[in-house]
């Protein structure tokens, strides 16, 4: 399988008053056309290699690598218009929560179809009846009626859908899920889950799923990479999950609650020195 994505010894930097921050230290993974989970805790350095990836780090942070090859394409030489040129069309980031990443006062079929005209050469008509099957395909009802809505007039599932189908109109290759579940309840995020899936196969491309939760990664996607301190500590088939070797891993598992057993006290998660190493 070829690389869609390779990113060789990664690092983001923020220069403070009182030092460096090492937001990512030295991650290095490749990606084919398959689902990515990238797991931690917050802080771990999960959203900002995403964002680096994405070319979105904040304008004071630093980013380097030995490689981050997207598709041929080298995206640290890349000019800020060739990075825009990408964004939302070869490579799209579904972000955490709609109710902030959703213009407020625009309408959401007119934020859908602004998304689509930015990279293709479409007219208003085209783009409307295009982003109307768009919100069919995330199984939004009625998608007319949802077209002329405000963000603030959906629930926060199906602002997350409509998330969703925004990043993906454009038919990108590579999809970044920064967390897009952790703001909906149980049952709409297996929805949620169960649309991207659809979205993934059908349409061929890589996910990077970026979450804190480990059995929804270890249920969705089909490797797992596990970081800590802005390094990762382990990558694992997400289906050997349990039987993770790193002890940061284990005890992570080991703080997921467990039908039927006794869990008092809780379990403590005993952090070594030598993992930041």
């Amino acid at each position: 399988m070829s690389a869609l994505l390779t990113v060789e010894n990664l690092r983001v930097r923020y220069p403070t008053r009182t030092g460096v921050i090492e937001a990512v230290r030295g991650v290095s993974f490749t990606l084919g056309r398959e689902r990515l989970g990238i797991v931690g805790e917050s802080g771990s350095g999960k959203s900002q290699t995403g964002r680096a990836i994405m070319g979105l780090t904040q304008s004071h942070g630093i980013v380097s690598a030995d490689r981050l090859d997207f598709a041929g394409m080298d995206l640290l030489a890349a000019s800020p218009s060739q990075r825009r040129a990408l964004r939302g069309k070869r490579i799209a980031m579904i972000l955490q929560d709609p109710k902030y990443s959703l213009d407020p006062v625009m309408t959401i079929g007119r934020q859908i179809c602004e998304t689509l005209r930015t990279h293709e050469k479409v007219t208003k008509a085209e783009a409307r009846e295009r982003a109307f099957d768009m919100l069919e395909a995330v199984q939004i009802r009625d998608p007319k009626r949802v077209f002329d809505l405000h963000p603030h007039e959906v629930s926060g599932g199906m602002g997350q859908r409509v998330m969703i189908a925004m990043m993906v109109i454009a038919g990108p290759e590579l999809l970044i899920a920064d967390e897009p579940t952790s703001a909906l309840d149980v049952t709409v995020q297996l929805e949620v889950l169960g649309i991207m899936d659809k979205l993934v196969a059908e349409r061929g491309m890589g996910l990077i799923f970026v979450s804190h939760d480990l059995r929804l990664v270890s249920s969705f996607c089909d490797r797992v990479i596990v970081m800590y301190a802005g390094r990762i500590v382990e990558e694992i088939a997400a289906s050997e999950l349990a039987n993770a070797k790193h002890p940061y891993t284990q005890g992570l598992l080991n703080c997921m609650p467990q039908i039927g057993e006794s869990r008092h006290p809780l379990p403590v998660l005993d952090r070594k020195p030598e993992w930041l190493s």
